[in-house]
């Protein structure tokens, strides 16, 4: 490809007004709110009770972008006592809904780790569903450092 004079210019304004909007951009920020609402939408409105639901994050998390996270769900895994799915929701990222993680009877146990990325200091929520109907929540708050200084 030759660049001309005119595409020269051309791509040198283009860049030039990208970053100008770019400087200006800040990512947008869930609200507690919007968790709470994803959770009702989860939960299909019911009211999520306590207990049943272990959640284990870090207190201080050094690292935002990869926090380790595991959730566990005390159930016989039979029946009505059956952990269908788990939700875990981070109040403050841009995308509240974090990881679902699906059960089945052959699952054996409802117990789930994963890693993940929290914007800045926050509460983690898991949220489980169970096949009678019943729904249960925990939640922690994780602070997130940066550079080594608190959040």
């Amino acid at each position: 490809m030759q660049l001309t004079r005119r595409n020269v210019l051309g791509l040198t304004a283009g860049a030039a007004a990208f970053a100008v909007a770019g400087a200006r951009v800040t990512p947008a920020l869930a609200s507690a709110e919007d968790a709470e609402k994803m959770i009702m939408e989860f939960t299909g409105g019911v009211m999520p009770g306590e207990g049943k639901v272990s959640l284990n994050t870090p207190e201080i998390a050094e690292n935002g972008n990869t926090v380790p996270v595991s959730v566990s769900v005390e159930s016989a895994m039979e029946g009505d006592d059956l952990v269908e799915s788990v939700i875990i929701f981070a109040d403050g990222n841009p995308s509240p809904a974090v990881a679902t993680f699906h059960f089945t009877e052959m699952s054996g146990e409802a117990l789930a780790t994963t890693r993940i990325r929290l914007a800045k200091t926050q509460n983690v929520i898991a949220v489980a569903k169970m096949k009678d109907g019943s729904v249960f929540m925990d939640k922690k708050q994780v602070k997130v450092t940066i550079g080594g200084c608190g959040g």
